[in-house]
């Protein structure tokens, strides 16, 4: 598409930065694929105007949030509509300039399989996964496929048909040699291992959910418990623990029929935290460590239902937890505890994935406004920032910037260099 239609680029000047490995944000959520970043001087204020670098029109649909390696932003999005025919596709800009550098057409779905998408979602969600030199993008039930870092297609994997209600949303996590994801569709819901250097099927586990409506979008997490990796997976009515080499569930949690499970798993002192999706989301603490077989009634430490998300992940600063609900409320918990400090209405709709950097938590609305806090026990507005731009994509964080996908454009957000 960067060859074929003519793109929108605006620079301001503000200064230049070489982005170097440790400031790489090469999944969904960033490093640890918790929201946590460890760059500096993260820019505060913003909006269409202040503080842009660079904005870049995206041609396209997407919702899949940016990924930054090497000095160089990559994401998927989808081409065609009505008697054009869909094409998925990944794009790589250049974070210091804002110039698209390729465009590669991974594939051409069949047109029955593209029409299976909610009108919220778009048909390129999944956030891309970079891991050394390749990168593995998702697409669901339209397919996955591995790229080089030139764009160069090594394997395409179109075998796992199903039907996922609503189209598509979770990530996959790489472990072990093995690209792990799930695919919650609308029967037999599983989670699925490739292998990572060929595409192959290695294995797949049915979930086998009690819960009515079995579709669900979140991404797993890989964690260490004992010295032992288990890849977290939430679906519909439990999360479960999962062996990575085999794919053998080693525990689960069960909660009802909580389905359409969206926010990614968050691991911190011990605790792993779930939400539960739709239509009345709980937020569990559970003890992964000793767990085995139904772990709902001995490995629970706390629950909540104030100011559970069904969409956007949580993020965790040292004993703190913050959220944000799909309507607004944010809130701030005690980790260990659950007891709550504060809770605070942010004006918008929430799908977006809040991130910490700098001892600031930053939320996003949908309709592309940014609120800053700081990290405390006590709530304390910064600053809030009007991008001007529907999204539904979680930030990428770099030294001095922010990348921003929006319905039409990737942004660079950029303090001046001092």
């Amino acid at each position: 598409m960067f060859n074929r239609i003519v793109l929108f680029c605006s620079f301001i000047a503000i200064g230049t930065s070489f982005l170097s490995a440790a400031e790489d944000w090469p999944q969904f959520r960033g490093p640890t694929g918790q929201g946590i970043s460890t760059a500096t001087d993260v820019p505060v204020e913003w909006n269409a105007h202040k503080n842009v670098a660079w904005s870049l029109e995206v041609p396209g649909r997407g919702w899949s949030s940016p990924v930054l390696v090497g000095g160089k932003v990559y994401l998927t999005t989808a081409a065609g509509s009505g008697k054009v025919p869909l094409t998925l596709h990944v794009l790589c800009v250049d974070a210091e300039t804002g110039k698209g550098l390729w465009d590669t057409e991974v594939f051409k779905p069949n047109p029955a399989a593209a029409r299976q998408i909610q009108e919220k979602n778009s048909p390129a969600s999944p956030t891309p996964l970079i891991v050394d030199d390749r990168m593995y993008v998702h697409f669901g039930h339209m397919g996955t496929a591995a790229l080089d870092l030139s764009g160069k297609v090594l394997w395409r994997q179109t075998g796992l048909n199903y039907n996922p209600v609503h189209g598509n949303g979770g990530s996959p996590v790489l472990v072990k040699g093995l690209l792990i994801f799930s695919c919650d569709g609308l029967r037999d819901p599983m989670v699925v291992a490739l292998d990572a250097q060929t595409g192959e099927i290695k294995w797949h586990t049915l979930r086998n959910t009690p819960a009515r409506k079995p579709f669900s979008f979140s991404t797993p997490l890989a964690i260490d418990v004992n010295g032992a990796t288990q890849v977290i997976s939430p679906g519909s009515g439990f999360v479960a623990a999962y062996e990575p080499e085999s794919g053998k569930e080693l525990w689960r949690v069960r909660y009802g029929e909580g389905y359409s499970v969206v926010p990614r798993p968050v691991f911190a002192d011990g605790l792993l935290f779930v939400s539960s999706g739709f239509d009345a989301p709980v937020l569990y603490a559970i003890k992964p460590d000793g767990a085995a077989g139904d772990a709902t009634a001995s490995h629970v430490a706390w629950t909540t239902r104030k100011g559970a998300p069904k969409t956007p992940s949580v993020v965790v600063s040292g004993d703190e937890l913050y959220m944000v609900d799909d309507s607004g409320i944010a809130s701030c918990t005690d980790a260990k505890s659950g007891q709550v400090y504060w809770t605070h209405r942010l004006d918008g709709a929430f799908s977006a994935s809040p991130v910490l950097a700098e001892g600031k938590v930053y939320f996003q609305t949908e309709d592309g406004v940014g609120t800053v806090i700081k990290a405390s026990k006590t709530y304390e507005q910064l600053s809030v920032n009007d991008i001007g731009e529907r999204t539904l994509a979680s930030y990428a964080v770099a030294d001095r910037a922010l990348f921003i996908r929006t319905e039409k454009h990737l942004f660079k957000i950029a303090n001046a260099a001092r």
